[in-house]
């Protein structure tokens, strides 16, 4: 009898770790580097698939290595179709920022921030409808302005100016 039961419970705890396996096997969606859904070996980034709360889900992608990729709400988690909303922020494999956009249904709209590696920030700008609008800077990571101009319709418009770090002039010999 005590044989019998010990086997129960061997085959027990087996069947649930084979269980546990195969969940999150099926539960995790590998990218590559363009978004694109992938076989894990060919996977550059992983998702683990969201529950939703209310209308929304909280996509979370990882690097290989377990730190965090990208996060932001989707009402939507087909891949490369998700229709994000609020903000998206995406970090460098060390986990420091790496830039924030604002989406609306899907379309970035509103505030966008690029930062350097040590975070600093790089580009500051804003999307209407999809569509680069208004001021945008570019940012050295002294914090000194790089570039700045403007768009309407993404497209440049009006004056650009570029501000370089260094500049020498030969000397006239």
């Amino acid at each position: 009898m005590k044989t019998l039961l010990s086997k129960f419970s061997f085959f027990s705890i087996l069947a649930l770790v084979l269980f546990l396996f195969l969940s999150f096997t099926q539960s995790v969606v590998w990218l590559d580097e363009n978004h694109n859904q992938v076989p894990q070996e060919n996977g550059v980034f992983y998702r683990p698939i969201p529950e939703k709360k209310r209308s929304t889900y909280l996509i979370v992608d990882y690097y290989k290595n377990g730190a965090k990729y990208r996060e932001g709400k989707a009402t939507s988690l087909v891949v490369k179709k998700e229709v994000f909303k609020g903000y998206v922020t995406y970090f460098y494999s060390d986990g420091a920022e790496y830039k924030k956009e604002k989406y609306k249904n899907g379309v970035l709209d509103g505030s966008y921030k690029e930062y350097y590696p040590t975070g600093e920030l790089k580009v500051d700008g804003v999307y209407d409808r999809g569509v680069k609008e208004r001021a945008w800077k570019i940012y050295y990571k002294t914090g000194k302005i790089k570039t700045k101009g403007k768009y309407r319709n993404g497209e440049k418009v009006g004056e650009w100016t570029t501000f370089y770090r260094d500049v020498y002039y030969p000397d006239d010999e």
